[in-house]
């Protein structure tokens, strides 16, 4: 298991000061993740600290404007109002940037889960030079982050998402095959700017973080575990348990793209997932530009256009057959569409659940549920600035500091 930021060690003895960090960190997440406003005497009863103890940490959040206070709400019983607690708005934020096939983008999220700044850039990067996208990329992220400054808001730090293999050991963008990119160090090229000089951006795949922001989505309402499919240019993945993304040692988990389909049954002439249920191959199959956009596709298959559907029927029955190996490794119960997939599930679904049914081996006695994915547009920009603001949140004492008189000692 992952140890925790802030957390005792296990095997370790905890000084004071470490309780209090767990704590200060432990109230953060109460009010972040609540799904209505919460009081100090809330919080106490879920922590099980007493409320004196509630009362200092969360003036403490408060000073370093990461919580704020609404209007106190009239108590049923006698004694003080309640004052409910929310995260801050337009105080502090991290910076979720991503370069894909055919755009890149920036995003600012606060700690509410505000977008407060984002400009999208669209374009044809297949095949391209690192350097000249990585400039273009860091010439958007400058207007955001200087908006933010003249607003006063904090910037965290920045995360980047990447179509390919990101090494979470070295850093390293190891290969994106549809951008045509190898061995690059794109965190050295960023930050030659001077905007992301001071906030260099931690590296990961676009789908682990599209599947992190989803998993935000589902935090309350669940499921907890799916396998997340995102369907772009490129064919992305990711595998949440209990809410956590599962990486892999090397960060490489996820890629079923690239998964070859068999030569058994409807798929001969082999080649992998991409080759069946890419956007691109889905419209050379509907005989179609790869210039159409995806509204024009749905709008060709709703009125039953015969090249479309067979399109979307032969991508869905693709994804459906390795979906289902993924699901008899890893034993969840569901499977969430995003990227293009999510507009598409209306042509999709049934194709993909007919091979969930046919090929999950428990599915006679637990069956597996096709689901849309809800983290909306650019998931995976939502997804970066949320990983650095679970940082903040892991460890709240890093940035708000120690608490006066005490010491580390």
């Amino acid at each position: 298991m992952n140890e925790r930021l802030g957390t005792p060690r296990a095997g370790r003895a905890a000084r004071q000061v470490s309780l209090r960090q767990h704590n200060l960190g432990l109230a953060l997440r109460h009010i972040l993740d609540a799904p209505h406003p919460l009081s100090r005497a809330d919080i106490a009863l879920a922590t099980g600290l007493t409320r004196a103890t509630v009362s200092a940490l969360v003036d403490r959040l408060i000073a370093a404007h990461l919580v704020a206070e609404l209007e106190p709400v009239a108590a049923q019983r006698a004694g003080r109002p309640a004052v409910p607690l929310v995260p801050a708005t337009g105080t502090v934020a991290a910076v979720g940037m991503e370069v894909n096939v055919d755009y890149l983008g920036v995003r600012a999220v606060d700690l509410a889960g505000r977008v407060l700044s984002e400009h999208v850039e669209p374009g044809d990067f297949r095949g391209s030079e690192p350097g000249p996208v990585l400039d273009r990329l860091a010439a958007l992220a400058g207007p955001v982050v200087a908006v933010l400054s003249a607003d006063g808001v904090a910037v965290v730090g920045t995360a980047l998402a990447l179509p390919g293999l990101v090494d979470s050991v070295t850093g390293p963008l190891r290969v994106a095959p549809n951008l045509g990119w190898r061995d690059v160090d794109v965190v050295g090229l960023l930050t030659a700017h001077p905007v992301l000089a001071a906030v260099p951006p931690r590296l990961a795949n676009e789908a682990n973080l599209a599947a992190r922001a989803e998993a935000h989505v589902r935090r309350r309402t669940g499921p907890s575990s799916f396998v997340y499919v995102s369907g772009e240019v490129g064919i992305g993945g990711a595998i949440v348990l209990d809410g956590e993304i599962f990486t892999g040692r090397h960060g490489w988990s996820g890629e079923i793209g690239h998964i070859a389909l068999g030569t058994a049954g409807s798929f001969d002439e082999g080649g992998t997932l991409e080759a069946f249920a890419g956007q691109d191959a889905i419209l050379d199959h509907a005989g179609l530009p790869r210039s159409t956009t995806v509204a024009e596709l749905v709008a060709r298959a709703d009125v039953g256009e015969e090249l479309a559907v067979a399109a979307l029927a032969r991508a869905g029955a693709a994804l459906g057959v390795v979906l289902a190996g993924v699901v008899n490794v890893v034993d969840v119960e569901h499977v969430v569409l995003g990227g293009i997939y999510a507009d598409l599930a209306d042509h999709l679904r049934a194709h993909v659940t007919e091979q969930l049914r046919r090929r999950v081996i428990a599915a006679p006695w637990s069956r597996v549920d096709v689901d849309v994915a809800r983290a909306g547009k650019y998931p995976a920009m939502t997804g970066g600035a949320l990983s650095v603001l679970e940082l903040l949140v892991e460890d709240p004492a890093a940035w708000v500091g120690e608490e006066p008189g005490t010491t580390t000692a």
